[in-house]
């Protein structure tokens, strides 16, 4: 359990957790200098190839691995000579491959410390000019607008249009949204004040988080419900609906996709991803975004679907598959991340970790219910089935305060509200936060802290440690 002394309880009362001077306090430039991130760490699995989890079956594989050649596939307007790979890249779109913001440190990750759209955005003779968020040393991002036209928008505004590529075979004119004015391209901070940035979630260990049910997410959400309280925990499904919380609009039961937890299942997240991200429609979602004549990749909608052979060519089984399907197998069957071995430094912030309150939303393990990945529905999948996912994460939303409120309610997540992003593949990752405006560990943690954050006696728990307890921490954190 944590304490905290009387110091900080009136600095609490005093600030109405307002920080800045609190900080300043119980973190003297001298600690912070001491305590750093140690950087993204290395292992031997970095490059890749992705993982299947431990325990697929002789007829589970060849999804994952036809999954895999999916997710990298390089698609086109129209021509591709690869399969799908001509499905029909935009009109609008943010990247042409799912693996290009997915890469690091392998296929199903985060964003690369390399941003891939400086070689996505003028390809195939394509006229766009590049947004001033995205910088090559800098994360890869998506444009949300929090208003348009005097209303609440919160919608994806798509980078990139297909005017100009050589691939099209209409004649396209439509042209990009304006982002202006600009700010810092590394941090994408100081901008329009009404766009707003998301990065790549990673999609390790997908499977394990899709199966783990929803009565174990509400009874970890009321554990140590009295030691919550007392750090100003609070946090809650996406969605609230006739007094049951956490529930989809669709079937009511429990999203947990997406930075706001606005997705309910992998299936949906690849069919949402593949029609607002590359402009490709398919079965979930079968219009297209921007239905101008002429820029259209084909003729008929949905772009992709599942491909039944003609008559008289043999069933291969994976190829029957849509594209969005191949996605989601692929997800759900890609092994979480592994961590690196045990120190006596990363022990010991492991315990910091629960002590100073990071595990109250950051749950380190749930257990998975019975599965199954795409074998028989009377036989679970043993790979998925009654496994523990380390994912150090609620998959609940908590308020994060003024400071990192991005203005845009999804479901019942409301403009500062967040969800719980799994930490597992942390040691990793370049860029963090839902905007990727740091890539300091550091900064993160102290960015959780602002008016408003369910975060912020955490903060300064972590804050008031030791230099060599916070430095223990940190490594705790890239060791994982």
């Amino acid at each position: 359990m944590c304490t905290f002394g009387a110091a900080s309880r009136r600095i609490l009362r005093a600030s109405k957790w307002w920080l800045p001077l609190s900080l300043a306090v119980l973190a003297p430039a001298a600690v912070l200098a001491q305590a750093k991130d140690p950087g993204v760490r290395q292992a031997a699995t970095d490059g890749g190839p992705p993982v299947a989890l431990a325990g697929l079956s002789a007829n589970e594989m060849p999804y994952f691995l036809d999954g895999v050649d999916r997710f990298k596939e390089l698609d086109m307007v129209s021509g591709g000579t690869g399969p799908g790979q001509g499905n029909g890249l935009g009109p609008r779109f943010n990247s042409n491959q799912c693996s290009g913001c997915h890469s690091q440190p392998y296929v199903g990750g985060s964003s690369p410390a390399k941003n891939p759209l400086f070689t996505v955005y003028n390809a195939e003779g394509a006229t766009n000019q590049m947004p001033w968020f995205e910088a090559l040393n800098g994360p890869i991002r998506e444009a949300r607008f929090v208003q348009q036209n005097g209303v609440p928008d919160g919608g994806v505004h798509n980078l990139f249009v297909v005017t100009g590529r050589t691939d099209l075979t209409g004649t396209c004119n439509i042209t990009q949204p304006s982002f202006l004015p600009a700010g810092n391209p590394v941090t994408g901070r100081g901008g329009n004040p009404n766009v707003v940035f998301r990065i790549p979630t990673p999609v390790l260990g997908g499977g394990l988080i899709e199966a783990i049910p929803d009565s174990t997410i509400l009874a970890n959400a009321q554990a140590n419900s009295d030691v919550k309280q007392r750090h100003g925990v609070h946090g809650h499904p996406n969605a609230v609906q006739g007094g049951t919380v956490n529930r989809s609009a669709n079937d009511g039961t429990i999203t947990r996709f997406g930075w706001k937890a606005q997705n309910k299942s992998l299936l949906m997240f690849a069919g949402e991803a593949y029609n607002v991200e590359m402009g490709i429609s398919n079965q979930l979602f079968p219009q297209e975004r921007d239905e101008t004549p002429g820029c259209q990749g084909g003729d008929t909608t949905p772009n992709d679907t599942d491909n039944f052979p003609p008559p008289g060519q043999p069933v291969v089984t994976t190829a029957v598959l849509s594209d969005v399907e191949g996605f989601a197998n692929f997800m759900r069957m890609l092994a979480p991340p592994a961590p690196a071995a045990p120190t006596a430094s990363t022990q010991h912030g492991s315990a910091l970790f629960t002590s100073t309150g990071c595990a109250l939303c950051h749950t380190p393990t749930m257990m998975t219910g019975k599965a199954i990945a795409s074998g028989s529905y009377i036989s679970p999948s043993a790979a998925l089935s009654n496994q523990p996912a380390n994912l150090f994460s609620d998959l609940l939303v908590h308020h994060m305060g003024v400071g990192l409120a991005d203005g845009i309610t999804q479901g019942a997540a409301g403009p500062d509200e967040f969800r719980t992003a799994p930490l597992w593949g942390v040691g990793q990752r370049v860029f963090f936060l839902h905007d990727g405006r740091t890539s300091d560990l550091v900064q993160a943690i102290r960015q959780h802290a602002s008016p408003g954050s369910e975060a912020n006696l955490v903060v300064m728990n972590f804050l008031g440690l030791s230099p060599q307890d916070q430095q223990d921490l940190l490594n705790f954190l890239r060791s994982l």
